[in-house]
């Protein structure tokens, strides 16, 4: 019994003991949980978001649901159209204006994600499309204009209701649908011409909405949609009339009038935003203006052709000049270069497929000659070396049309050599003049290289071929020449220009001369074994290689010591 109060103690002081490391534990657990909750970031999944992600699934299938109703609706009016106890034009209403609402329910839920808004859009299609073609073929309620009619509102619809939130899931399934719809139903009802307009007034609406910045992603679809439906109706109404015996019969103005309405369309857009909005040109718009423009030509020269090829080439004068003025202001809007280098292209192509279609061939011969000195001058004093680009095109373009081209070749490699014509000799002064315009820049690249390269080139051609016919006319004088005497007079003829080249380059410091000649001493090489080793005797065979073997001597030496100048 006395050992009882020790024990008791012991055991008291025990308990104490216990009681103070639970305490110890306890605090230490709280404050290692507040150092990481104060330290380290809230992890992003807890059950709070899984009970937020079961909602928004639970979401998504009451969207879908609701989207069955949706259908459900429009085949209780389909049922409703088919029996005769309602007038299907006022089911016809009923059923457009049902497909009406769930668009404007699209545009008009409210929703942190894009799915809600696309799910209701598409029923919306899904209920207009069908619908539409039932009451078109097969009720006979509604005409194709009706319908088309009905395509263009709806599109119109879904851009003004998806207009402040730029909805693009709206914007994309509205006119998706309409587009497709169209289609279909012009090849099915055989009337090209109301959704066609239909088409049109979608690129337009597209058009218009993209200049203010809004539904960017549709326009290429849109386009080319027409695009498309522009290609049948030329494809279907340029062929024999037995082709498209089950179309309608259409007139010249409804056979012309949508391509050019085509082409305005995208035109005046692209002008609009290079010019008042001051934007860059797209990959796009270039391609697409220049489709839209080769389908109204198209279209001019299969429904029209009493236009005449003089209409349309002062038609693409007219739009070459538009193009040209068109390159200042946008200079003036932006430093980049592209609607400057695009803008000028479009005016070129324009002003050669004018001048194609309207000028006989002299005439064409020395207007282009005369625009190429124009452009090379032009680029000279304003330094833009696009404009002495687009210049060598023009010039090569009138050695072309005048025969100097064809004059060179048959005059150097061809059995009989050609005379010049008058057009000709203008066209080589051209690019004698035009060569004499380009300067030398300190720095050149290879491009500098290039432009002062080609016309140097042709005028070297051009001379050839002029020391040709003189020496066949002064060796007629006295004999018949033949082709082992043609042979040696181009040889002849070609190492005396290598040489002229050569000199040149040096007196007048002409590094483009150079090649000039190392590639007319290449050609002599390559006539020697194609042409003189094959037809002619072996007294001018001799003849020619002396005069190629001097040349291969002295040119070096005459662009070494341009070097050392």
């Amino acid at each position: 019994m006395n050992e009882l109060p020790v024990t008791l103690d012991q055991l008291a002081l025990r308990l104490e003991t216990l009681e103070q490391r639970v305490h110890s534990l306890e605090h230490h657990s709280d404050a290692s949980a507040n150092s990481v909750l104060t330290d380290a970031p809230i992890p992003a999944v807890s059950p709070t978001a899984e009970g937020l992600t079961a909602t928004q699934t639970a979401g998504l299938f009451s969207v879908l649901g609701k989207a069955m109703l949706g259908i459900a609706g429009a085949y209780l009016l389909r049922a409703i159209a088919e029996s005769t106890s309602l007038p299907r034009t006022a089911v016809a209403a009923i059923a457009i204006a049902y497909a009406i609402m769930w668009l404007i329910w699209a545009a008009r839920v409210q929703s942190d994600t894009w799915i809600p808004s696309a799910i209701y859009a598409g029923t919306s299609a899904l209920i207009l499309a069908p619908m539409l073609w039932e009451l078109t073929l097969n009720f006979k309620v509604l005409l194709p204009a009706a319908a088309a009619a009905i395509l263009a509102i709806f599109v119109l619809v879904a851009v003004t209701l998806a207009w402040k939130r730029d909805l693009t899931p709206v914007l994309w399934i509205a006119n998706l649908a309409a587009a497709i719809t169209a289609m279909a139903l012009s090849v099915a009802t055989r009337e090209l011409i109301p959704f066609l307009v239909a088409l049109l007034l979608m690129a337009l609406i597209s058009e218009y909405a993209t200049n203010c910045n809004h539904a960017r992603s549709v326009r290429p679809f849109m386009a080319v949609a027409a695009d498309l439906a522009i290609w049948s109706l030329i494809l279907i109404y340029s062929g024999q009339q037995t082709s498209h015996t089950d179309f309608r019969p259409l007139g010249t103005a409804s056979l012309l009038v949508p391509a050019c309405v085509l082409f305005m369309i995208y035109a005046v857009s692209i002008a609009v935003r290079t010019t008042l909005l001051g934007q860059n040109i797209t990959v796009f718009e270039t391609l697409q203006v220049t489709i839209s423009f080769a389908l109204a030509i198209f279209s001019v020269l299969n429904f029209a052709p009493q236009f005449g090829s003089i209409g349309l080439g002062v038609v693409c004068l007219l739009l070459s000049v538009a193009s040209y003025a068109m390159v200042p202001v946008v200079a003036r809007k932006l430093t980049e270069g592209r609607n400057y280098q695009v803008f000028a292209a479009w005016g070129t192509v324009l002003l050669l497929a004018g001048c194609t279609l309207c000028l006989p061939a002299f005439g064409r011969s020395l207007f282009l000659g005369f625009a190429a000195i124009a452009f090379t001058l032009l680029g000279v004093r304003l330094k833009r070396y696009t404009w002495q680009a687009h210049g060598l095109v023009l010039l090569a373009a009138a050695a072309i049309a005048s025969g100097l081209l064809d004059c060179i070749l048959h005059s150097l490699a061809g059995t009989h050599p050609l005379m010049l014509t008058p057009g000709a000799y203008v066209v080589a002064l051209c690019a004698l003049i035009s060569y004499g315009t380009c300067k030398i820049v300190p720095s050149e690249t290879r491009m500098h290289e290039a432009l002062r390269f080609i016309p140097a080139a042709l005028v070297a051609c051009t001379l050839t071929a002029l020391l040709v016919h003189l020496l066949l006319k002064l060796v007629a004088l006295r004999i018949v020449p033949e082709v082992q005497h043609i042979a040696f007079i181009r040889t002849f003829s070609t190492c005396t220009v290598a040489l002229a080249m050569a000199f040149a380059g040096v007196r007048l410091r002409r590094p483009e001369c150079k090649p000039i000649a190392y590639a007319a001493l290449t050609f002599v090489a390559a006539k020697l074994i194609f042409e003189d080793l094959r037809h002619g005797h072996f007294e001018f065979i001799a003849a020619s290689i002396f005069l190629f073997a001097i040349s291969l001597m002295i040119v070096p030496r005459l662009a070494s010591t341009g070097q050392k100048i």
